[in-house]
């Protein structure tokens, strides 16, 4: 039996969406300040892949099933999905507060394992407390708003990187130490990571589970510790068995986004180095300006989204976002102006964009109430599979067929997202779920 949910106002979707600030400070941190950190440790670019595995492999594991088990939770003080991101945002305040206190290069990558489970233990059981709270015809507004989160705390984190490194930069870079300038960035999103959560936990209530939800979960509880160990592997592996068409169909989407993606995170920094003769603070500072333009893009463009898909279907408006995304990664190599070069990142912030709202707007309209946990979980997965391929693989790619040379590499996931883009005009969705 579908529980019938009452329309939210603007001001109530917000609220339930701030917490995503906090996770993505966090998430914007790793993108343009982690692999900085790990070459101010002493490792090399070609080993940059391999150290971000953490984030593949731990999202891999930890979201489908924190997403299954949190389907057969509830508690009536609280709720069913808060406690989850509590507890993942209680793990990730602690670790970024630790990390540019790191002493040596295994001690960062150690944190980073850490903190990729507290952030992967929040994210999924956030996106479907999101599809939990509103109607259908509201849930294209609801992930929207996610996207404007994620681009407002990366955003953030970005900003704080460059500004920071203005303020209290300066001197000659020591090798084996993290800037103390990179500090600042660190305990601010320590002290974000908690807070916003908090806000959304005490803001937003959770809609109580239907009788017939309500029964599954006391029949759960009465299962034996090890038939309740083993029911989420067997209820993902079922979710994926009857998984619709079109989460195949994006999932191959996905591979090229994604991939093309972590190439983005990990070899920009190093592009600066090679472009514009830049040194690492240098390079990470421009890298973090980057992010934070595209992610003003995101902010300002993601509610305007919401009408353009209304109008044009979601397939199309991700298509050409894709597109766009592939014509900032060909362009940057070819500007060596620090500020000609945020230009491109007007297409890359539209992209990213719709990258955060469209798919997750999609998936939540064709997939059942009582399976939405697990199946933006899968959703994650077929975010972190690329990914794991992509610190597998690309190390060899980058030195044997790309001469080491970071401007190829972008040119490589440029290409990558013209494929993407291409897959993505073969979503086939009806019209109710565009």
């Amino acid at each position: 039996m579908k529980i019938s949910k009452p329309e939210l106002s603007f001001w109530q979707i917000f609220n339930m969406n701030v917490g995503f600030l906090g996770i993505q400070y966090s998430f914007g941190l790793q993108q343009s300040a982690i692999n900085p950190i790990f070459l101010f440790l002493g490792a090399s670019e070609e080993i940059l892949p391999i150290l971000n595995i953490a984030g593949p492999v731990t999202g891999l594991v930890v979201q489908p099933l924190i997403g299954a088990i949190s389907d057969k939770t509830w508690s009536p003080r609280w709720g069913r999905r808060k406690p989850f991101f509590l507890i993942g945002a209680l793990l990730g305040s602690m670790c970024l507060f630790a990390f540019p206190l790191s002493p040596a290069l295994w001690f960062a990558v150690g944190l980073l394992w850490i903190l990729d489970v507290g952030n992967n233990m929040a994210m999924e059981p956030y996106r479907a407390f999101v599809g939990d709270k509103l109607p259908d015809r509201q849930l294209s507004l609801g992930y929207q708003m996610q996207s404007l989160f994620v681009g407002a705390g990366i955003l953030l984190a970005n900003a704080s990187i460059f500004l920071f490194q203005d303020w209290f930069g300066g001197g000659e870079e020591i090798s084996g130490e993290v800037p103390k300038w990179l500090y600042y960035s660190f305990f601010i999103g320590s002290f974000l990571s908690i807070a916003t959560i908090l806000w959304s936990v005490l803001k937003t209530p959770e809609i109580p589970p239907s009788d017939e939800e309500l029964a599954e979960i006391r029949s759960h509880r009465q299962m034996s510790f090890s038939a309740r160990f083993k029911l989420p592997f067997k209820e993902i592996a079922e979710a994926v068995k009857d998984m619709p068409n079109f989460m195949w169909r994006l999932s191959a989407v996905y591979l090229f986004q994604w991939y093309a993606l972590f190439i983005y995170w990990q070899f920009i920094t190093p592009l600066f180095r090679a472009t514009m003769g830049f040194d690492t603070s240098q390079a990470a500072a421009q890298a973090a300006k980057m992010s934070t333009t595209y992610n003003v893009v995101t902010t300002v463009v993601a509610l305007v989204l919401v009408p353009l898909t209304m109008r044009f279907g979601g397939k199309k408006i991700y298509a050409l976002s894709l597109l766009g995304t592939a014509v900032a990664l060909f362009t940057i190599p070819n500007i060596t102006d620090p500020v000609y070069v945020l230009y491109p990142m007007v297409f890359f912030g539209i992209g990213w964009a719709a990258m955060m709202g469209i798919p997750y707007s999609m998936v939540s309209k064709i997939v059942p109430q009582e399976r939405r946990g697990v199946y933006m979980g899968i959703l994650n997965m077929m975010i972190v599979i690329p990914m794991g391929i992509q610190t597998l693989t690309f190390g060899p790619i980058f030195k044997n067929l790309l001469g080491a040379n970071s401007v190829n590499a972008m040119f490589f996931a440029g290409t990558f997202f013209v494929i993407a883009a291409l897959l993505a005009t073969r979503l086939r969705v009806t019209k109710e779920h565009q």
